[in-house]
């Protein structure tokens, strides 16, 4: 782990060969997280954001399936074992931080989940995790570019499923903002 300034409490990074990783990975972050805590999503169509949610999402033990939630903006999970609801957004079509909050979700009980929020988070919270993901193919080969290139729309979860062989590795760096995760050891989560 590496310790930066600026507000940063510590970065870590690593590869993540397959979807049942992400998911691991996602799981063992839901370990760490509790009420209040925000955990902000980069990367591009197919990287596995929503992947790595589906782990959070079943070690959190919340209701209901976690997909992607591109065209609704917001979902959230309520918990089935007495633990913080998981609030799963997508920012992408947001305009801006207050767009964010104006969608009245309950940030302080839950566990929430931004995806393409990096440019709202430090309005919303003083401390939160950010994970950046990157796949090898990203950026303009496979389908969901040629069906983006011919106008077609295409859901996260078909660029997941699509664009994204569970084989293929993905580079993944996580970085804590905050006083809140000061003593956390980041590097322990990427281990598998």
């Amino acid at each position: 782990m590496t310790t930066a300034g600026g507000g940063a409490q510590g970065e870590a990074a690593g590869e993540l060969r397959t979807a049942e990783a992400m998911e691991r990975f996602g799981a063992r972050l839901a370990g760490l997280l509790g009420a209040g805590d925000v955990l902000v999503l980069t990367g591009p169509l197919g990287a596995g954001k929503t992947t790595l949610v589906r782990g959070l999402g079943e070690a959190l033990g919340v209701r209901g399936t976690v997909a992607s939630p591109t065209f609704v903006i917001a979902r959230t999970h309520p918990s089935l074992e007495g633990g913080p609801a998981l609030i799963h957004v997508d920012a992408y079509r947001l305009g801006s931080a207050l767009e964010l909050d104006d969608l009245d979700l309950d940030f302080e009980a839950s566990v929430t989940v931004i995806e393409w929020g990096a440019e709202y988070v430090a309005a919303l919270a003083d401390d939160w995790l950010e994970v950046v993901i990157d796949r090898p193919r990203a950026g303009g080969e496979g389908p969901v570019a040629a069906s983006a290139a011919a106008g077609s729309a295409v859901s996260a979860d078909e660029a997941d499923a699509a664009d994204a062989p569970e084989d293929e590795p993905r580079a993944v760096r996580i970085r804590a903002m905050g006083e809140r995760w000061r003593d956390v050891d980041l590097g322990a989560l990427l281990e598998h």
